[in-house]
């Protein structure tokens, strides 16, 4: 798809009152999923398919093998954060989530795991920071509305 199609579908997802949003999501989704190269592909998939069965171990190995292959594609930084998340491995985590961000800084899923983590970091300011900017790209996600709510009220305090 080319990126004029995925701005049009970005600026769907970003309207308030988007009914079936989720069809927008999941097609957003399917393109960030598509590399380009069969092989590459199937790489993500066999990762994907090994956190579905929580072999994480498994996980990271085909992900790192779409990484070394092909570094250019964000959703192999994504998948493979999820599964070192998954693993209690933050940093590695982290150090992905980076680089998803930076090759796709729409990236809602990329960007919605930095806030868990860092939530689980004990960085409040620093969640509510990640989850604003989800949430600037897609308003839909109850989790994320309630993150804001409680971080917002947790870092500037509550006021009368």
């Amino acid at each position: 798809m080319a990126d004029s199609a995925l701005d049009r579908l970005f600026a769907e997802l970003a309207k308030p009152d988007l009914p079936g949003w989720e069809l927008v999501e999941e097609e957003i989704w399917m393109e960030w999923s598509k590399s380009g190269s069969a092989a590459m592909d199937l790489l993500l998939r066999r990762g994907r398919d090994a956190m579905a069965r929580e072999d994480w171990v498994l996980a990271i190995d085909h992900l790192t093998a779409l990484i070394d292959h092909a570094p250019g594609f964000a959703e192999g930084y994504n998948a493979r954060a999820t599964a070192y998340f998954q693993r209690g491995l933050y940093g590695p985590a982290l150090q992905d989530i980076r680089a998803a961000i930076a090759l796709n800084p729409r990236h809602f899923g990329a960007l919605s795991g930095l806030g868990i983590i860092l939530e689980e970091l004990d960085r409040p300011a620093d969640a509510l920071a990640a989850y604003r900017a989800v949430q600037q790209i897609h308003p839909h996600r109850e989790n994320v509305s309630t993150a804001i709510a409680r971080l917002t009220q947790q870092v500037d305090g509550q006021t009368l």
